[in-house]
Order: structure tokens, then sequence, then C-alpha cells
């Protein structure tokens, strides 16, 4: 065991013996994400960085929790690789396991799949200092219940994650982003369409323009395939860097709309129509909608559960703002029940990142 590992053990005993609470931080990216809570000491995981393993022809990566996003997809990048479900950085201290435990995607999430579908493996530190190793490096390695996967979203609740290893996938061929001038009922049922077609479509993306709107679509794929949805689809095309810089701001949340406070998440079927709860930005297809600027809770929350979602306070206004309308949605009975099993499990003591999900884990 290494002496950063041996410190970080060290860490979790002593808390774990006085009642301590820690909060889990890497890069501090996210931690605008999740109910605010007031922990007694930070477990500091951004020295705990590094490469552990990575097979460029076995398209899998294995590196330490602390390590920047923008190490590994440079590496991967030199390889022509990339982590396919685009995680949002929210500045250059993101880190590996942060991106991991907030289960946070960009624009190609609807095309490629979650954070969640890309983790091979982990190794964690649970509340009593032991290093656990769940999973591996290959996709057919599951028997029972899936722990490593059930670490992607849990922001840091249930351990402390050390390492992960993920499958990366080739970089396109080819990519070309095409823009529509229309509104939102209308893109809403062309986003629809073109996703139920053989198309290359990776992102969408539908933004107010003045007094219509503008629907931005990104291809990806084969050469042939892209240049052939270019000529069947029309539309205006951006230019290389331009629409590079375009989606990375809107994965980060550069984008000047989603730069307000508060800022909404909510999560529907794709095929929704309009909320009418005012300025909106849609992602995914239609099944990620973007709301800024005061509301109410109650109204928002409504309004996702009527269409068969559920809505996120994604950034609030203030730490008072989140706790008095919660972060997440309420879960229903059952799936709280559900919730607490798996808390009580893993971190019975309460011990990592108390009431970042809910008040009661």
């Amino acid at each position: 065991m290494d002496v950063l590992l041996s410190d970080l053990r060290a860490r979790v005993l002593l808390a774990h013996a006085g009642g301590k609470p820690l909060a889990i931080r890497g890069g501090g990216s996210k931690a605008f994400y999740g109910m605010p809570a007031d922990h007694g000491a930070t477990l500091d995981m951004a020295p705990y960085a590094g490469l552990v393993d990575y097979q460029p022809s076995e398209l899998v990566l294995t590196a330490r929790a602390g390590t920047k996003l923008a190490h590994i997809e440079a590496l991967l990048a030199a390889q022509n690789q990339m982590l396919a479900f685009e995680p949002p950085h929210f500045g250059g201290n993101a880190t590996l396991g942060g991106c991991v435990a907030s289960g946070l995607a960009g624009p190609r999430r609807a095309s490629a799949g979650s954070v969640g579908d890309f983790v091979l493996g982990v190794g964690m530190l649970d509340a009593q200092g032991r290093v656990l190793h769940f999973g591996g490096q290959v996709m057919k390695n599951v028997a029972g219940y899936d722990v490593s996967r059930l670490m992607a979203g849990s922001l840091g609740t249930l351990g402390v994650l050390l390492e992960v290893s993920l499958k990366v996938l080739p970089r396109p061929a080819a990519e070309a982003t095409l823009c529509f001038e229309m509104d939102e009922p209308a893109a809403l049922r062309q986003m629809n369409v073109w996703g139920g077609q053989a198309l290359p479509v990776s992102a969408t993306a539908w933004e107010a323009v003045e007094r219509s709107g503008r629907l931005v679509v990104r291809l990806s794929g084969a050469s042939a395939a892209v240049a052939a949805a270019r000529r069947r689809l029309g539309g205006e095309m951006l230019d290389d860097e331009h629409a590079a810089a375009w989606w990375r701001a809107l994965r980060d949340h550069a984008h000047p709309f989603l730069a307000e406070r508060p800022l909404w998440r909510l999560s529907v079927p794709s095929t929704t129509p309009p909320l009418g709860l005012g300025a909106t930005l849609i992602e995914w297809g239609g099944a990620q909608r973007w709301l800024n600027g005061p509301r109410a809770a109650q109204a928002v929350r409504q309004a996702a559960r009527q269409a068969g979602g559920h809505a996120t306070l994604f950034r609030a206004s203030s730490p008072e703002e989140a706790r008095a309308s919660g972060v997440f949605q309420p879960l229903p009975a059952p799936l709280a029940a559900i919730h607490r099993r798996l808390k009580n499990e893993f971190d019975p003591e309460r011990l990592f990142n108390p009431g970042r999900m809910y008040p009661d884990l």
C-alpha cells in the first residue's frame, strides 16, 4: 500500500473512530452540485492522481480518482480516442473521481450513453478503511449486483472512489454541425423525427434566438455517412472551430443561458411538448430541458412529474435556496427505502458526504 493510500485510509479510520463526517473533494469543480452540507473535515483526493493502466488497443483506461479529466482526454486524443459520454468539466480542475461520482454527461449522452454505461470497475475505500474492488476491465464481468456502476452518480455517499476503469471509444472519423431556424414545438418534433431515423446524430440542442429559435444538430460517424446526412438535412453548417467551441461551451455551461442562477434541469420523455414554463434550452433530443431564473420549485417539479419525468435544482442561487427547495426530486417511498438500505450497507455511520443527496443519506 503506497503512502498516499495509507494516508487516506488513516484519515478515514480517524474520522470513523471520532464519529466525524468527511466531505470528499476532488478538483472542486462540481462542489455546487447537490445539497449543501457542513462537514467537519475535507478528504482531499486531488493528490491521489495518476494513470494506472491504458490499453488503447483494448479501449480501456484505468486511472486514480484525482487524475484530471483534461489530462485523461489529452492522453486519449493522442490515440484518437475519447470518453464517449462527453463529461462536463466546469473548470480546469475537474477530476475522474468527480466525473464518476457526479454521474454527469454532456451533449453526446443521448446517443452514446451515460457515465455508468462506461464504468467497468472501481476501487474504493469504505467507512471501515477497507480497500474494495468491484468489476474489472472488461464489459462482461458482472456476477450479481453491479456495484461499480452503482458508484456513478452516488455523489460520494457510499465510499471514497480510489480508481476507475472506463471503456473508451474511437473518435468519429468525421463530424459536422448544422443549424436550423425553427421555434420550440417545431424543433421538438424534428428532433424526435430524426432520432427515429438512421442518421448519425450525436447531439442536438435548441435555444431561443430573438423571436424564434435555433436548432443545432451535430453529426458524427463515418465520412460518407456524415456527408450523406448533411445533404439530406440541409441547414447552415458551422465551421469546425466554431462548432467545437459551441459544443464545449454547452458542455461546460459557459453558454450564457446555463450560466444564470438558479438553474433547473428537467429530465422528461423526449416527445414531451413545450412545458410552458418560460425560457428553455433543450438537449438530448428533447429529453433534457434547462430553465433559468427564479421559479417556484413546486410548480417546476409538478410539471416534470406530470410529463413523466423529474426536476433537479442544478445550480441554486444560494445554500438557503437549495435547503428550502431541495436539490433532487423527492423519491417515492420504495426508492427512498432502497437508497437508505444501500447507505446502511456501505456507510452505516453516515461518514461520507452525509446529506449531499438527501437529508437522511
